[in-house]
C-alpha cells in the first residue's frame, strides 16, 4: 500500500506535516507493506532534502499512492479521484463554506476520513493539534499581557525553531506577582495550557481557594463545565446530563470572572450550551477579567469579546465593553483579546512530530489489522461508490443545498 504526503496548498501556507521524515522511517521499518512518497513542498517544516536523506522518494506527481495525508482542506482542483484522503475537511458541522468540497470528493469517489472524526468508541477523539494549540495560545496571552502593560517582551512563536525555544523564553520574563489565571476545560488544549502555567511555576489552587482567598503570589485555577454552569432549577449538576441537553443549564461564570485578571479559554463548546459570559456581564462593575487567550476561538459565541478570530501575524484586539466593539489591544478599559484560530502552525515542527506519533500509533495499524477496532470505520465520511457512510447520512440535505 502506497502512502503520499501531499503538499499542503491551502493559504495561508500551512508548513505541518502528518509524518516527519522520522516518523516515515519508523511506519515502513513496523509495517513492510507501506510505502511512503512525498510530493515536493517549499513550504513544508521539514524540507524534500531530509525526506530524501531518509530514504523516501520525493516527486511532483504522487497519483500512483493509495493514500492521501494531509493536514488543511485540499483544493478541488487538486483532487484525485478513486482516492482515499485524510485532512481536516471541516465539512462534518455543515460548514457552508466548504460546501463544494464535500460535493466534490463525492463526485470524485473519494473516500474521505477526517483526523477529526478518528475517535474511540466512546467518540473521543484520537489524534489532532489539541496540545499545540494550549501550549502556543497560552504563551501568546503571556505576550500580549507582556507588550500590553510593559512588562516584557516576548518574541512570536513563529520565530522561534520548537517548543524549547519557546519555553526558553518563557523563562527570561517575571509572572507580577497579583495575576489571577483561569483556565477553562480539561482536553489536550488545556493540558497544553496547563503545561505552561506549570513551566511559568505558577501555582494550580482549587476553585474553593481561588474563589475565596487572597494570594501573594500568581496563581490559577482550571474549571470544568460543572464549575462554570448550574442548573436553573437550583438542583446539583449532572455532567453528562448537561453534554446530553444543556437546556436545563445557565452560566455560572461570573463568579470567576470577579476574581481573575487572565481568562484562557481551552474549553469544547457544544450547541445550545449557556454562553461563558455575555456582552452584558463584561459590562458588569464587577467584571475583573481584563485579558482573554482565546485558544477555543468560537465566534461571537460563548466568550464575548472574541468579536472574530484573529491571526498569528496580527494576533491581539481590544474589546470595548461599553460599546460592545473592537477597539486596540491596549486601549484603556478594553479586554485583551487574543482569538486567534490556527495557533499549532506557529509550531509547525513539535505539532508535526506529535501528531505523527498519534497518526501512526492509530491510524497505519488499521489498514493491516483488518480495522479490528473499527478506526477506520467510524472516520471514514465518504465512500468509494460516491455516497456518504451512515455515520454521516445527516449531511445529505447540506451536500444538497
Amino acid at each position: 500500500m502506497v502512502f503520499a504526503l501531499i503538499k499542503e496548498r491551502k493559504s495561508p501556507p500551512d508548513r505541518r506535516v502528518v509524518l516527519s521524515p522520522e516518523m516515515c522511517k519508523e511506519v515502513v521499518q513496523t509495517f513492510p507493506d507501506v510505502e511512503i512518497i512525498v510530493e515536493s513542498s517549499d513550504i513544508r517544516v521539514f524540507p524534500d532534502q531530509q525526506y530524501r536523506d531518509a530514504g523516501f522518494e520525493v516527486t511532483e506527481d504522487v497519483s500512483r499512492a493509495d493514500v492521501m495525508l494531509g493536514v488543511k482542506e485540499v483544493p478541488i482542483d487538486a483532487l484525485i479521484a478513486n482516492r482515499k484522503y485524510f485532512f481536516f475537511s471541516h465539512t462534518i458541522k455543515k460548514q457552508p463554506y466548504n460546501r463544494k468540497l464535500l460535493k466534490a470528493i463525492l463526485e470524485k469517489k473519494i473516500e474521505l476520513y477526517d483526523h477529526e472524526t478518528i475517535v474511540k468508541r466512546n467518540g473521543a477523539r484520537l489524534i489532532g493539534f489539541g496540545r499545540y494549540a494550549g501550549l502556543v495560545g497560552t504563551y501568546n496571552g503571556f505576550r500580549a499581557l507582556g507588550l500590553r502593560d510593559g512588562l516584557f517582551e516576548l518574541p512570536k512563536v513563529e520565530t522561534l525553531p520548537d517548543l524549547r525555544a519557546m519555553k526558553h523564553e518563557l523563562d527570561k520574563i517575571v509572572i507580577p506577582q497579583n495575576l489571577r489565571v483561569l483556565l477553562s476545560g480539561t482536553g489536550k488544549v488545556a493540558k497544553g495550557a496547563k503545561e505552561i502555567l506549570d513551566h511559568l511555576n505558577i501555582s494550580e489552587v482549587p476553585d474553593a481557594n481561588y474563589l475565596t482567598r487572597s494570594f501573594t503570589e500568581p496563581v490559577y485555577c482550571i474549571i470544568d463545565v460543572m464549575e462554570y454552569n448550574r442548573r436553573t432549577d437550583g438542583k446539583a449538576g449532572d455532567k453528562l446530563e448537561f453534554y446530553n441537553d444543556p437546556s436545563g443549564y445557565e452560566s455560572d461564570f461570573m463568579k470567576y470572572a470577579k476574581v481573575t485578571d487572565m481568562f484562557i479559554a481551552g474549553h469544547f463548546y457544544g450547541t445550545g450550551a449557556p454562553y461563558l459570559f455575555s456582552r452584558e456581564d463584561a459590562r458588569h462593575p464587577d467584571f475583573n477579567i481584563n485579558l482573554v487567550a482565546d485558544i477555543s476561538c468560537d465566534v461571537d459565541g460563548p466568550v464575548a469579546s472574541t468579536l472574530r478570530a484573529s491571526t498569528i501575524s496580527d494576533p491581539f484586539y481590544g474589546y470595548d465593553p461599553a460599546t460592545e466593539s473592537e477597539t486596540a489591544f491596549n486601549a484603556h478599559g478594553a479586554i485583551t483579546v487574543m482569538a486567534v484560530d490556527n495557533l499549532p502552525c506557529e509550531l509547525p515542527k513539535d505539532a508535526s512530530e506529535g501528531f505523527g506519533q498519534m497518526f501512526s500509533r492509530w491510524v497505519i495499524p488499521a489498514f493491516f489489522n483488518g480495522d479490528a477496532d473499527g478506526i477506520l470505520h467510524r472516520a471514514k465520511i465518504t465512500t468509494a461508490q460516491g455516497t456518504l457512510t451512515e455515520r454521516f447520512s445527516y449531511l445529505q440535505d447540506f451536500v444538497e443545498e
